[in-house]
């Protein structure tokens, strides 16, 4: 695990990417167009090559033992989200609930939370981090879509089913079982391409955090929600740990992958259903730069 200095530095790294992408994007060297296409290259190729590439690494009993408690404690993360998300928010406008409900249960675990978790506990980090976001991935395109529309849409489990990081995840389950080998010149080119992921990942965020609202930023609304997805939320995964027992890398990755910003899909989703795109905007862009304080406060706290 990294160390304070190494904690620093890697924030700070993450930092300086999402500021070029802020200045990509003010230079409109990225454009609208061109966040759609590198999102879509983040999903579809360089976030699974670095999915499938964790799988990779020697199996132990202790890895398959940390990956199951990492399974359960998410699937139990995301049921105790929901209820969370719909009760949470009562009091606030009418207009930001569904966005806030969507948000409670979908961080930005995916995009950003593996980069770091990777910078923090190497290849284990991103092995736990893909296991972690299997019901989180299911849980955004079920419940998630359905608290802005109302209802599910048809074709959600194929669609989950297909997602390539959840193909990823189970061809890299496979491998590591079957203990299949692959040719170094796909592996190296795996590796290549996954490590594309933390830097392409945070320039994307700033891309889409420079053109925020920044009136929204200081809403009542928003701040309640930032305590809950930086404070609360990763509050109660790390007392869940404690009583449970869990092993402390499972503790950890959790913690950490939990405390991440809104998820980056918020803004898009409510864009496309109609709801308040620009107080989604102002949630992630909120959250996304205390994060950055949030997290090495949490490595403290977790390795204090």
């Amino acid at each position: 695990m990294a160390d304070l200095s190494g904690q620093l530095f890697l924030v700070s790294k993450l930092f300086l990417l999402m500021l070029l992408g802020v200045l990509l994007r003010k230079k409109e060297i990225i454009q609208e167009t061109g966040e759609k296409t590198l999102s879509g290259l983040i999903l579809n190729a360089v976030l699974p090559c670095s999915i499938l590439m964790s799988f990779l690494g020697e199996v132990t009993p202790q890895k398959l033992w940390q990956s199951l408690d990492i399974f359960l404690l998410s699937l139990g993360i995301q049921a105790v989200s929901y209820l969370l998300a719909r009760f949470l928010y009562q009091r606030c406008q009418p207009e930001h609930r569904s966005v806030m409900k969507y948000a409670t249960i979908c961080s930005n675990s995916g995009t950003m939370g593996t980069p770091v978790a990777e910078g923090l506990f190497g290849m284990e980090g991103v092995f736990l981090s893909a296991i972690f976001l299997i019901p989180l991935r299911i849980a955004m395109w079920t419940l998630g879509i359905a608290f802005f529309t109302g209802t599910h849409e048809k074709g959600v489990f194929r669609r989950t089913l297909t997602h390539p990081c959840i193909v990823a995840v189970l061809l890299g389950i496979v491998l590591m079982l079957t203990r299949l080998p692959l040719p170094c010149l796909v592996t190296d080119c795996l590796r290549t391409v996954g490590n594309c992921n933390a830097a392409l990942s945070m320039i994307l965020i700033g891309s889409i955090m420079s053109r925020m609202d920044l009136r929204l930023l200081w809403h009542r609304d928003t701040l309640f929600y930032t305590a809950v997805r930086l404070v609360l939320l990763p509050a109660g995964i790390l007392l869940a740990c404690l009583v449970l027992e869990l092993p402390p890398m499972v503790r950890n990755v959790s913690v950490i992958l939990t405390a991440m910003p809104a998820g980056s899909t918020t803004s898009i989703l409510a864009l496309q259903y109609g709801c308040d795109a620009p107080f989604a905007s102002a949630c992630t862009a909120l959250t996304t730069v205390l994060s950055l304080a949030a997290v090495p406060l949490w490595c403290q706290l977790l390795w204090g």
